[in-house]
């Protein structure tokens, strides 16, 4: 089949740490000659075109779901899970109408929406899970078998060490908190709506085929791993490095910063749905404040509570004072990209979200790397242990409890002990893996390959 006759649909879960990736895959594909249509609640269609730079001439078709689903993932209850998993569950006519009229080649969907390969499969279409998740992150949490009497993980302690037949070079093992934290975030029950371990079973076990949001340059042991374990087409679209913005950085932040030295300045931020305690806040506030360092502290709450408050409830006492000169605390949306990219930011603070490592990483920027959840904690094993291209603040095994020592510790190894070991060699790697990123013709390759893989399985 020709290319131009290739049609995929994407279906991405409502997250916009999930949606990002998805429009970075369709603009990339849609510029090699793939027709492109994307599903997406109504809500989220004006944030798509403007924020992720969805290419105009793809067709956008919107998606109807009750008007007590909240706008945004991050201000969800567990109450509210429910109803959403109940939501997209009740989405399924809305979707077998779509893909019936539009008789596209593929379907690009979302671990969540577990139901779409039996839909895809009775309308003869193909049905790929995309995952926005590194091979390790999939492959750690032994995600692959859908049969509960022969599943590998039965409590947290299964999850500390690697599974069975896991790559001998892998120094990936999780502490007791990151252990609980994605044991619970698997199994926990969200009303009768089947856990996220029995999503992505069915997700992994039913689908046609898997494309990975990575490549074998970066994880290959891992993708490997994981093909001999899923026994179906595991194809890879590369990292999809982020375009440069075609926003302009606002005043604000570039007045600021044009004050400090190149390279100087420390960016600490861990997205908009992580809301840290207080205790941790002032942990967080004080390291940041002993390493002399210009900064800016991206904290966020909860949309019922009034920012300006909680901050200054949560920070230490005179602490927005004695760093008035050198440091901004700010709550809410910041232009991460553009201020990464920014020449006086030299560091990086976050919590190891895939794409947020990636722009990290592009931008020469260090990571010093402050995992919260989920995929989090092993993609920061990946960076820090495996490709040794950042650093890991340390933590309490039990609770997961950082103390301004180890933020300082941490930040001190790449932006100043650089001269010395282990600086210096993750600053080595980080320009390798920087080298590698940049390289059009790598990454394109990438996507040229997925799509003749694409044009041989349509």
């Amino acid at each position: 089949m020709s290319i131009s006759n290739i049609h995929v649909v994407m279906f991405p879960y409502l997250g916009f740490g999930h949606i990002s990736p998805f429009v970075q895959l369709s603009n990339r594909l849609f510029s090699h000659g793939i027709q492109i249509s994307f599903l997406s609640p109504s809500y989220n269609i004006p944030k798509i075109k403007s924020t992720f730079n969805l290419n105009p001439a793809i067709q956008i078709i919107p998606l109807n779901l009750p008007d007590n689903i909240p706008n945004n993932t991050s201000e969800l209850n567990p109450d509210m899970f429910g109803a959403l998993f109940q939501a997209i569950n009740l989405m399924q006519d809305q979707v077998k109408t779509i893909l019936l009229k539009l008789k596209p080649n593929f379907v690009f969907f979302d671990f969540i929406q577990n139901w779409l390969p039996k839909i895809a499969y009775e309308l003869g279409i193909k049905s790929v899970y995309f995952s926005v998740f590194a091979a390790n992150s999939i492959s750690y949490c032994r995600l692959f078998v859908a049969d509960i009497e022969k599943r590998e993980i039965t409590s947290e302690e299964d999850l500390k060490n690697s599974p069975f037949g896991y790559p001998q070079k892998s120094k990936i093992s999780l502490q007791t908190f990151q252990a609980r934290t994605i044991f619970t975030m698997m199994f926990q029950r969200f009303g009768d709506n089947p856990t996220v371990f029995d999503r992505f079973a069915q997700t992994l076990s039913e689908c046609s085929l898997i494309v990975l949001k990575s490549c074998r340059d970066i994880e290959g042991p891992y993708i490997d791993y994981f093909q001999n374990r899923i026994k179906k087409p595991v194809l890879c679209s590369g990292v999809l490095v982020p375009e440069p913005s075609m926003e302009v950085l606002d005043e604000k932040w570039t007045k600021w910063l044009d004050n400090f030295p190149t390279k100087s300045v420390v960016l600490c931020s861990f997205g908009s749905e992580t809301f840290l305690s207080d205790d941790q806040i002032k942990e967080l506030a004080i390291g940041l404040e002993l390493t002399s360092l210009p900064f800016i502290l991206v904290l966020n709450f909860p949309s019922n509570l009034n920012a300006e408050v909680e901050l200054g409830r949560a920070l230490p006492k005179g602490f927005v004072e004695r760093v008035k000169n050198r440091g901004i605390v700010h709550s809410g949306w910041l232009q991460q990209q553009l201020v990464l990219n920014h020449s006086s930011v030299g560091c990086y603070v976050c919590h190891a979200g895939f794409s947020s490592v990636i722009e990290a990483i592009v931008s020469d920027c260090q990571l010093v790397l402050l995992p919260f959840k989920g995929d989090q904690f092993l993609n920061s094993k990946l960076i820090a242990d495996d490709l040794r291209a950042g650093v890991e603040v340390k933590r309490n095994d039990e609770d997961g409890f950082f103390e301004k020592e180890d933020l300082l510790e941490a930040v001190k190894t790449v932006m100043v002990e650089v001269d010395r070991e282990p600086g210096r060699e993750i600053r080595e790697n980080h320009m390798k893996w920087r080298e590698f990123l940049l390289d059009r013709e790598i990454q394109n390759k990438f996507i040229i390959d997925l799509v003749e893989q694409l044009k041989c399985l349509a």
